[in-house]
């Protein structure tokens, strides 16, 4: 298999691995449990990895909450701020192309008589298309929103958003600011303190690390951040996350973190520059191909990311016709669900466009020649599927 679908998942380095093995096998102590040399070993292994954790994301180890993954973090964080018992602002600002695990809790949040306010994102054939106008985030907040929730990277259509001047115009009204930086964390340079960030959602599984253990990164200490918590427990972290810590998990992925950003800027331009010959022979191989989302440029979308729509076949029609070509059509978690994606219908596709699409997302394993073979895979594909449907000759 070829796979391209890195945006859903990506592979757990073997170092990464190799660092998780001993923390679930020979040092497996629990490490809340102080009282004898395992707990304490493990416990000092789970501060070192926040630290590093922290210093590759220009946060702080005392304000990282070890969590099971994106969909957690980003539930703690719209949540936790909304409903603390001390909040009494009730309105709370999102985009449009966010991913489920923000658009969700924010329904639910809306179905309680919170005020929601869902901003629109520039459209297709506009520069920058996918990006959350500044302006028009100026235009929808005021003094009584508590929170704004933008994602830093789009999962589908790879847009970079201006995270740090609309985390500045949260401010101006007293507002905290969260960014669901999934799909940025390992592939962008990424440095929380700078951004004035005071909440960021990362997935160890979208960097070369485990699945099941990701993190919220809570406050920079210029603006207090209360959270109610999601779970209770032990009291474990803060009081913030009840439950044993994930040490093997946190380990991995303060590891995988730590490679990203070693190998970042030549993997990036590497990467880029397989993604845009992909584009090149698509357009060769397909005559009139689409591109959704923004232009190919490094300041509006991501290296690894191309999403395209053919003009006379659906994406999943092509997907199943190439079994040994891993990619997608949308969200890997809602792979499931028979309605066109809602991030290209926010920025102006049509439903038959949008259902013809198709994601690609490279990574660090990606080749040269896997590039060449899956899009020779997809012609190969195509011209099957032309060849059964079109119409007998002998029809009366």
């Amino acid at each position: 298999m070829i796979y391209l679908d890195h945006h859903a998942t990506t592979p757990a380095d073997p170092e990464v691995v190799a660092a998780m093995i001993p923390w679930m096998t020979t040092d497996f102590g629990n490490p809340h449990s102080h009282t004898h040399s395992a707990g304490r070993r493990a416990a000092q292994a789970c501060d070192e990895a926040l630290e590093l954790l922290a210093a590759r994301t220009g946060g702080r180890a005392d304000s990282l909450v070890v969590t099971s993954g994106a969909t957690e973090s980003n539930n703690l964080a719209i949540l936790g701020v909304m409903l603390h018992p001390r909040q009494r602002r009730r309105h709370i600002i999102t985009a449009s192309t966010e991913h489920p695990s923000v658009l969700e809790p924010i329904t639910q949040l809306e179905d309680q008589g919170f005020r929601v306010t869902v901003l629109p994102v520039r459209q297709q054939g506009e520069p920058g298309c996918g990006i959350v106008d500044p302006e028009v985030l100026r235009a929808a907040i005021d003094d009584q929103t508590a929170l704004v929730s933008i994602m830093w990277a789009n999962n589908e259509i790879g847009t970079l958003q201006p995270i740090r001047e609309l985390a500045e115009i949260a401010h101006t009204v007293g507002a905290l600011f969260h960014t669901d930086a999934t799909q940025a964390l390992g592939r962008i340079p990424i440095d929380i303190t700078a951004a004035e960030i005071d909440l960021l959602s990362g997935s160890a599984h979208k960097f070369y690390g485990p699945k099941g253990v990701g993190f919220l990164h809570v406050g920079i200490g210029t603006r207090r951040v209360r959270l109610r918590p999601l779970l209770q427990g032990g009291g474990q972290q803060r009081g913030l996350r009840g439950g044993t810590l994930n040490s093997a998990g946190l380990i991995g992925m303060a590891e995988a973190i730590r490679l990203c950003t070693d190998e970042l800027p030549r993997q990036s331009q590497r990467i880029a520059s397989l993604r845009d010959d992909l584009w090149r022979r698509l357009q060769i191989a397909f005559p009139g191909i689409e591109l959704n989302g923004p232009d190919l440029r490094p300041e509006w979308r991501l290296a690894e990311n191309l999403n395209v729509s053919p003009l006379d076949v659906e994406g999943e029609t092509l997907m199943a016709a190439a079994p040994e070509l891993a990619i997608s059509s949308g969200a890997a978690c809602s792979s499931v669900d028979p309605k066109p994606s809602h991030v290209l219908t926010a920025i102006g596709l049509s439903e038959s466009r949008a259902r013809r699409s198709l994601r690609f997302g490279l990574g660090r394993g990606t080749t040269s020649r896997e590039i060449e073979t899956a899009v020779t895979m997809l012609a190969a594909a195509r011209r099957h599927l032309m060849r059964t449907t079109r119409p007998s000759s002998h029809a009366p």
